[in-house]
């Protein structure tokens, strides 16, 4: 199950762009059973692609596998290779969520892209592939909308 991947278990540099990073997948354990995976990546940096200055995101990802699922190591240095990245949060959130849906084809994926203030204005981003799957408990995110989000 795990022998095609490259990263797990080997000291593997961060990517030096997202396009770059490997994203691997493996077989889904639970094939038959219908169940929500999550991510929470409460550390997210990027960079404004007009000042070049830190951008700060918690990121929570929810997604019902089908045939595989996501890497947990190779997910870390894809999100860890947006720390030199420039991009708008939008185009941030929304490319991690596409690169998911291409990596494994969940049944189901949303994000949430929760942003702190960039001139004082928090801006949260969120991306559903469609309707939540019948039958799946998909509990809320519960980030706090912003007060120092802490």
């Amino acid at each position: 199950m795990t022998d095609s991947l490259t990263q797990l278990g080997r000291q593997t540099p961060l990517p030096a762009s997202p396009e770059e990073a490997v994203l691997e997948r493996v077989g889904n354990p639970h094939p038959d059973r219908r169940y929500m995976i999550r991510f929470t990546q409460p550390e997210f940096t990027s960079l404004c692609p007009i000042t070049g200055q830190p951008d700060f995101a918690h990121l929570v990802i929810d997604y019902v596998p089908r045939a595989w699922i996501v890497e947990s190591k190779s997910l870390k240095l894809y999100l860890g290779a947006f720390r030199n990245h420039g991009a708008f949060h939008e185009a941030c959130t929304v490319a991690i969520a596409r690169r998911l849906v291409d990596e494994v084809a969940p049944e189901w994926l949303r994000i949430g892209g929760y942003w702190y203030p960039r001139g004082g204005m928090p801006i949260d981003v969120f991306y559903q592939t469609g309707p939540a799957p019948d039958g799946v408990w998909i509990p809320p995110q519960e980030v706090a909308a912003y007060r120092g989000r802490g």
